[in-house]
Order: structure tokens, then sequence, then C-alpha cells
């Protein structure tokens, strides 16, 4: 393989495996404002418990996302050095906003949020919380508009010529908000908000079949499954105001994503298919003039397919991006069955009497992880083989001394180091899962299991003072094994 197919494996390597834990992050997040606020109205101690167990994962899910999240930024310089000089202006100032802004936000109030408890008041404590959700949500959106505006550039002009050539800014806020970031980062915030429910459902789930910390995990799964239902409806919402945004501004990607070749046909929408590159033909269960209706409200208006781009100009790969992009939407349209029929059983009164369905719902963790993968290979696919789409190719967007042999070699190195790092984090969060929910009010886990999971503790004299093991008592600290 040439050096340009071997970067873009290595990059799409290290962005898809760091592309688990950020929406985690986020809709894990969501879940902890929600959690703590309910123990701030209520009082009750049971959605104590659950958040102080859920900051435990969401601190974990932030160091993994963090080390393997800087890879990344190396690569634009060692693969994609032309790419760097060309967009350095209006991509750096959003990587630049998104360490300054909402990375020092969301890092500075995570230490509040761990080591808070009892140590600043309740209000302080959940400010905290909804600082590090907002933190994480402003790093989606300047990660995003970067990404936006490589699918609808705005807000710039281009200076020097050639090799020389460089993109630069005249007008921030156009950049920002270009034609596709707001329904681009919608989209995003919907889908980690997901990813994040489902977290806690499947968690929930596995314990509810184990049946244990019922006290816990019932309602926990019930403020989750909330949040599944309204995020899986409004993402059907988003999704299609994406796609229409899409038809607009990238209509050769909208032709990939159905496979659409004749401009001069309606265009059909497909729930499963094949697409034959050869001979331009998908076979598969469709809806005819569904993709027409969608976008034009009548099913025989023709939309302009694949024919209509000098090959050269088209995507590449038409088969894959057909078929990410179905497994994307065919995903999306689970989870709201999944959600809705839950939500029904909720409102019967016989939510946790079907144990396959909560032996479902322990899988489901896997359902919005994919659809987000999936989701951004189709729109990164589908916007080949442009790196900024009308403006700079891929293949001249590589760095010129770099060559395969080495470009072979970072990545076998990367993908050791990213294999170390998913088992190592598999493991601490199964960890994690097993040790369960405890509650902090109680005696005999500040005796017993507080000394398990906290070293420190291990010095505390058993014949001490009465004041000073209840001091220790008092202020145990968290879990972060």
């Amino acid at each position: 393989m040439d050096v340009e197919i071997l970067s873009r494996i290595q990059f799409a390597f290290t962005i898809a495996f760091h592309y688990i834990y950020p929406p985690l992050s986020i809709g894990l997040g969501l879940i902890l404002v929600i959690m703590e606020g309910m123990y701030l109205r209520t009082g009750n101690r049971i959605y104590e418990q659950m958040t102080r167990f859920w900051i435990r994962i969401f601190a974990l899910i932030f160091g993994i996302g963090v080390a393997t999240g800087i890879i990344m930024e190396f690569e634009f310089g060692t693969n994609w050095a032309t790419y760097s000089r060309y967009v350095g202006d209006i991509f750096g100032s959003a990587l630049a906003a998104e360490g300054i802004f909402a990375f020092a936000l969301e890092s500075g109030f995570l230490g509040v949020l761990i080591f808070g408890w009892n140590r600043v008041g309740p209000k302080v404590h959940f400010f905290s919380a909804l600082m590090v959700l907002l933190g994480s949500m402003f790093s989606a959106v300047w990660i995003v508009v970067a990404n936006s505006w490589q699918q609808t550039p705005a807000g710039f002009h281009i200076v020097g010529e050639g090799m020389n050539a460089r993109a630069e800014i005249t007008d921030f806020w156009a950049m920002v908000f270009n034609p596709s970031s707001v329904d681009r980062l919608l989209h995003v915030w919907i889908g980690a908000f997901l990813a994040g429910a489902f977290l806690v459902l499947s968690v929930n789930a596995w314990y509810i079949r184990k049946k244990k910390f019922l006290e816990i995990a019932k309602p926990s799964f019930k403020i989750a499954l909330a949040v599944a239902a309204v995020c899986s409806l409004a993402q059907l919402f988003m999704g299609h105001r994406s796609a229409d945004g899409v038809a607009k501004n990238q209509p050769a990607k909208l032709a990939a994503f159905e496979g659409h070749y004749d401009s001069s046909a309606r265009a059909d929408m497909f729930l499963m298919g094949w697409v034959n590159q050869q001979t331009k033909e998908v076979t598969g269960v469709r809806i005819p003039g569904g993709l027409s209706f969608l976008i034009y409200g009548n099913s025989n208006t023709p939309v302009k397919g694949l024919d209509a781009f000098r090959v050269e100009d088209r995507p590449r790969q038409v088969n894959a991006i057909f078929q990410f992009y179905h497994l994307m939407v065919a995903i999306g349209m689970l989870l709201i069955g999944l959600s809705l029929y839950a939500c029904w059983l909720w409102w019967k009164g016989k939510l946790f009497n079907k144990d396959w369905l909560m032996l479902v719902f322990a899988w489901s963790v896997l359902l919005p992880q994919v659809a987000n993968q999936v989701g951004w290979f189709s729109a990164e696919m589908g916007r080949q083989p442009w790196v900024v789409y009308g403006l700079l190719r891929t293949s001249d967007a590589l760095s010129k001394n770099v060559s395969a042999n080495q470009v072979v070699f970072s990545l076998v190195l990367f993908t050791v180091v990213y294999i170390t790092l998913l088992v190592l984090f598999l493991y601490l969060l199964n960890k994690k899962i097993k040790h369960g929910p405890v509650d902090y009010s109680k005696k005999e886990h500040i005796d017993e299991g507080s000394k398990r999971d906290n070293p420190m503790m291990d010095h505390i004299d058993e014949n001490a003072p009465a004041g000073r093991k209840q001091a220790a008592g008092e202020n145990p600290l968290p879990d972060l094994s």
C-alpha cells in the first residue's frame, strides 16, 4: 500500500479508538448532573451513592480518553504536514480554543467532583458536576467546528500559491458557524448522550439480572432510560436535518450514502442493500422514491447522482460508505424501539419483570458506540477525495518525507499501545462494576470497605481515640482504583 492509504488507516485507527471515550464522558456527564441534581433536590442518599459510583467510572473514562487523544495532534505534523500548513490558521485556532476553554474547564472542576465530597458544599459540588459536563460539551464544540469547516469551508480566504497556499480566517464567527457545524454538533452531542445513557443502562441491567445493588440499580436504570428515550427520538430528527445539509452542501456524499448514480432519476431509499460499483446498481430492500421525498417532499423529483461528478471527484468506496451509513441508521431505529418498549413496560409497572430484556440492555452498550463509529466513517469517507471539501485533495495533504515503512512501523506500535490501554481500561472498568456502588454513610463500609479500597485507611489505628476514627470516617476518599 502507498503512503496515502497507510496514513489514512493510521489516522482512522487512532481517532476511532480515541472516539470510544469522549462520547462516554459527555453522556455520562449529563447522567451525573441529573443524579446529583436529584440528590440536591430530594436529599435521598440513594442518589448520592449512585453519583459517587458513576463519578469513579467517569474519572477512568476521562483519563484513558486524554491518553488516547494526544497522538492525533502529532499525526497532523508527522503524516499530514501539507494539510497542517494549509489549515493551520483555522484548525489551530479551534484546537487552541478547545484546550483553553473546554479541557481546562473540564479537568479543573473534575478534581472538585472527585475529591470534593464533604470538602465543599452540596451546591458547589453540583456546580462542579455541571461545569465538567459543559467542559466536555465545549470540547466537542471546537473539534466538530474544525471538522465541519473541512466539510463546508466558510469565513476564510486563500493566501499564497501552490505548495505554499494556506487558508486564513477572515470571519471567525462565519468559520465557527459554517453551514454544517450546528447540525453536526447537535448530532454528535445526542450520540454522546446515548452512549453515556446506554452505558448506565447496561451496568444496571447486569446488576438487576444478578439481583445486586437493586436499591441503586433500579432508579439508576430509570434515569438512564428516560435520557435514552428522549435522545433516541431527538437523534431521528437531527439525523434528518443533517442529511438535508449534506444534500445541499455535499451532494456527492449523499449520493454515496444511497448508492445513487443517475441524476435524471428519482432516488430510492434503501433499508439494506449492496452497491455494485462496476454496474452502478444497488440490490436490496428499498422504498421507491424515498430519498427524493425526504429531500424535496416529492417522491418523483430527481436527485443529483454520482454520475454528475467526475470520477476523480467522487467518493471511492461507495459500497463501504453505503454499508456504514445504513448500519448507523439501523442502530438508531433499534435504539428508538428498544427505549420506547422499555418505557412502555415502565408505564405498565413491568419494566424489571423480563429477564431477557435486561440481558438485551446489558449488551446494548455496544450499539451507540458502533453507531458513532460508523457514522464518522461514512461522513469522512464520503468527503473523499477531499480533505478540505473542494479545496485540498487528500493525496496532496500528505507529508512529503514520510515513507510507507515508517507509517507501518508507527501503526504497529500504536496498535500495541492502544490494545494495552483497552485491556487496562476493561480490567479497571470491570473491577469497578463488580465492586459496585456503596453507601458511604454506613460505618461498616468505612471500617471495612474504605480500608479495602483506600490504602491510606490502612494506617488508621483501630485503637485510636473515637474522635480520630470518626474524622476518618466522615471524609472517606473515593475509590479510584
